[in-house]
């Protein structure tokens, strides 16, 4: 049997619930109560219980979201090459927002496998356009970059400015 479409006010609530759990877990990691969340999206805690039963429901949903957000499509960008360092950009900052539940979420899951397929199949082709320009050595792949950020992302910084520092630095390695 399909689902029932949800009505505006419930898709309201549900995507208020997850904007809030994703700051929350942010700020304040992943054991951020349901009930805390519920009181700063200004829902009761039933109306959140029933869109996201368990906790790796919530989880889910906001890691579907951001997910999303980051395979927007990237605009502004003067050339190829300034289109990918300001994607990879934003990848290293999705990265970071995962620090915060990564253990939480199981890492085999159908919607985790795609969403490195659908990140992947965003990463490839600005690569190789920044490659075909001559921006980018030719001999690194999307692979390469994407593990190599994801492990700046979740790596600790002990002073401020290190991280853009670090982002900079890998990102002018990638030049012929």
């Amino acid at each position: 049997m399909a689902e029932r479409p949800l009505r505006a006010d419930a898709l309201r609530n549900s995507r208020r619930i997850v904007e809030v759990a994703t700051a929350a877990f942010a700020e304040d990691g992943a054991g951020t109560s349901f009930e805390e969340i519920a009181r700063r999206a200004g829902v009761g805690s039933g109306t959140l219980y029933r869109r996201f039963p368990t906790r790796a429901a919530l989880f889910e949903a906001v890691y579907a979201e951001q997910v999303e957000q980051l395979l927007a499509p990237v605009d502004g960008a003067a050339n190829a090459r300034a289109a990918l360092d300001s994607w990879l950009r934003c990848f290293v900052e999705f990265i970071i927002g995962k620090r915060a539940f990564a253990e939480e979420m199981a890492h085999d899951t159908e919607l985790v496998v795609d969403a490195r397929r659908r990140i992947y199949a965003t990463a490839t082709p600005l690569l190789e356009a920044a490659q075909r320009a001559g921006t980018v050595r030719h001999e690194v792949t999307a692979d390469d970059i994407l593990r190599m950020l994801s492990g700046i992302g979740l790596a600790e910084y002990p002073h401020s400015g290190q991280l853009d520092r670090v982002v900079e630095i890998c990102l002018r390695g990638l030049n012929p």
